[in-house]
């Protein structure tokens, strides 16, 4: 069983309303421990150091939650939209009002720069404010009919128990994103935040539960994934699966959601190209790569992985962007530098294995390229240059600070090697020329188009990719429709 965070003996988080940081589960309006008396260690990247322990919780506590939603669904969906928007509406002050010390969280448990946590607090707040608006829209759909002395109206009814799965670079935008288009759309929740940063999805619980949302509305579950989830995706009640993480995880939760035809929302991986072009401003364009690239410690989906930039400018971007790379700040997360930690062991080898590979293959380091002194998580920001095709970092997604950048030489072959991926979320494209700019962005299989920008995403715009980097949006109105059914009526007033 998980200690109770105000019995730390030295406890780092120094919030300014410590009833915050929770340590158990969240299931029907409670407070739980569940069945399991296990508990998951949570670790600050920057140091590795213990930060506390969350309720592992069991399979059977897993579906107790899905118990949970299934009871509260019929009075959450019954609700008055109105109803709904206001307490969605409450949600969001309480976000605002607690917005530091839920960055705070973020950045103790996840490493990213405080400012960062910052960030990702008010973009998370957005989407409960929007679909506080939203939630009153869905309404029925007039249509003239095709049949004499018949009317046709047309339904969005919300599909039921949604099961939200967050991974851990995005704690809390990730979840809010998903929720508040689902319980706009009048589902309730059963959600598995990532074992690795529990903290953040249970302050939202507790913001959740000040705000008014009812008992068994929206739970959180902690604990392995295994135990989990595997429950939900064989569970007839849970209609909606909503999930953001690896391909290979997405592929394995496809699978198990065909037995019970779930409807899935995959937001999965990516391998965003940053093509430059020489009519670009160039610094503009080191400028917007440099956000692509390293904003989160290059632990993003969007994060750009393969810079590919015409031959005449190829020189002076690499020579720019290297030294830029080679100036940002590395450090932990609340002395807010340019460069956090890694999220764990893995990633750190996966940026070492990229490196090596690349440099085997012909390229050159021209900044970074090995651990940084801080730690064993910390690494240096890395800028490639004259990397082959064959190299793995162009063909896999890096997810941190490594950059590899190739030449090109005509605008149908950076197009081709940009699409030449089965990766399709996000494309970053720099030039002045309107019409190449129509010509790429249509040639271009990606999601979503940042043309001589980088931020494009928010709470109005459908987030999502094409091929295996997902189904369905996030975000928008487009967001709640997988968490909706459709239902036609047609009726004669016989």
């Amino acid at each position: 069983m998980p200690a109770d965070p105000s019995t730390y003996t030295n406890p780092p988080w120094d919030l300014s309303d410590p009833a915050l940081l929770k340590s158990f589960a969240y299931v029907g309006g409670r407070w739980t421990t569940g069945t399991a008396a296990e508990a998951l260690a949570v670790t600050d990247p920057a140091d590795g150091k213990k930060l506390g322990e969350v309720a592992s919780l069991s399979s059977q506590d897993s579906v107790a939650a899905v118990d949970a939603a299934q009871m509260a669904f019929s009075s959450w969906s019954s609700l008055l939209p109105q109803q709904r928007a206001s307490i969605l509406r409450r949600w969001f002050g309480l976000m605002v009002e607690h917005r530091e010390d839920l960055a705070r969280i973020i950045t103790l448990e996840q490493g990213k720069p405080i400012s960062e946590a910052r960030g990702e607090i008010d973009y998370g707040a957005s989407f409960l404010e929007f679909y506080a608006e939203e939630t009153k829209r869905p309404n029925i759909e007039s249509v003239t009919s095709h049949l004499p002395d018949a009317e046709v109206e047309i339904w969005r009814e919300p599909v039921g128990v949604a099961a939200l799965i967050t991974p851990w670079n995005f704690p809390v935008a990730m979840l809010t994103r998903k929720a508040g288009a689902a319980l706009a759309a009048g589902c309730t929740i059963v959600a598995h935040p990532s074992a690795e940063t529990p903290f953040s999805a249970l302050a939202l619980a507790e913001l959740s539960e000040r705000a008014g949302v009812p008992p068994g509305v929206f739970n959180v579950v902690t604990g392995a994934a295994r135990a989990v989830v595997a429950p939900w995706m064989e569970d007839s009640r849970v209609r909606a699966v909503s999930f953001t993480g690896s391909t290979e995880v997405g592929k394995l939760l496809y699978k198990q959601g065909a037995e019970t035809i779930k409807r899935l929302v995959l937001e999965l991986g990516g391998h965003a190209p940053f093509i430059v072009f020489a009519d670009a401003n160039l610094e503009q364009a080191v400028n917007e790569a440099i956000e692509a690239k390293f904003a989160t410690s290059g632990q993003d989906c969007l994060g750009a992985n393969r810079f590919f930039v015409e031959r005449s400018v190829y020189d002076a971007f690499c020579k720019r962007f290297a030294a830029r790379a080679a100036a940002l700040s590395v450090g932990r997360g609340m002395d807010d530098p340019d460069i956090g930690p890694l999220m764990n062991a893995k990633a750190m080898a996966k940026q070492k294995e990229h490196v090596t590979d690349a440099v085997k293959k012909g390229a050159r380091i021209l900044t970074g390229g090995k651990r940084h002194a801080l730690g064993a998580l910390f690494f240096e920001p890395t800028v490639l240059a004259d990397v082959p095709a064959d190299a793995l970092v162009m063909q896999e997604e890096t997810f941190g600070p490594v950059a590899a950048i190739a030449p090109f030489d005509a605008e149908a072959e950076v197009l081709n090697r940009a699409n030449d991926t089965e990766y399709g979320l996000v494309a970053y494209l720099h030039t002045q020329d309107p019409r190449r700019i129509y010509r790429a962005s249509r040639a271009l299989q990606f999601g979503m188009i940042a043309v001589n920008r980088t931020k494009v995403t928010g709470a109005p715009i459908p987030f999502g990719g094409m091929k295996q980097s997902g189904l369905e949006r996030e975000g928008s109105r487009l967001g709640m429709e997988a968490f909706t059914e459709v239902k036609y009526v047609c009726r004669d007033w016989a």
